[in-house]
């Protein structure tokens, strides 16, 4: 009987590391022609980000992280494109990894982040991406398409850039 026991716990206790595990094993690369992956997330003021509520509209997701050097060199550029083309339809969203609350919201204070941001410190949504390095940017149509994948720190307000998007807007 006890031997039964142990075997029932071992294979409880394995179908739920496989369970919290399996995802990670999974090998995602979102690219440009992909459907871009959902997701809701939730700030941590409560708000939900779902990025289905931005169909309609083109969508500039980036992965970024407050202990990252590239990603804190190109935030000031992201920062002026959001208000650079926020009114022309361009919605920036940032989805930070970090786990340090207080590190995150220094960060959005210290750079006077305009765009809506939210935390995934579990990393899923990177993740569905196939995203591991910081800054990653993803370029959505109004369609929920990848149109462009942007790998590493980007100076956003370079007029190759400004131009693209505005040609797109």
């Amino acid at each position: 009987m006890k031997e039964i026991a142990i075997w029932g716990l071992t294979v409880g206790l394995g179908v739920l590391l496989l369970w919290r595990v399996e995802p990670y094993l999974r090998v995602y690369d979102v690219e440009a022609g992909d459907r871009a992956p959902g997701f809701t997330l939730t700030t941590d003021t409560g708000q939900g980000i779902d990025l289905e509520n931005y169909r309609g509209k083109y969508v500039l997701l980036n992965f970024w992280a407050t202990w990252c050097p590239p990603c804190i060199q190109e935030t000031p550029s992201l920062n002026q494109l959001h208000q650079e083309l926020s009114d022309k339809g361009l919605i920036v969203l940032g989805v930070s990894v970090d786990e340090d609350t207080s590190a995150y919201d220094a960060f959005l204070d210290r750079f006077g982040i305009a765009f809506p941001t939210v935390r995934d410190p579990s990393r899923g949504v990177p993740t569905k991406y196939g995203t591991n390095l910081y800054p990653e940017s993803y370029l959505i149509d109004p369609d929920g398409y990848v149109v462009r994948k942007y790998v590493g720190a980007e100076n956003w307000m370079r007029p190759e850039v400004v131009n693209y998007l505005r040609s797109l807007l």
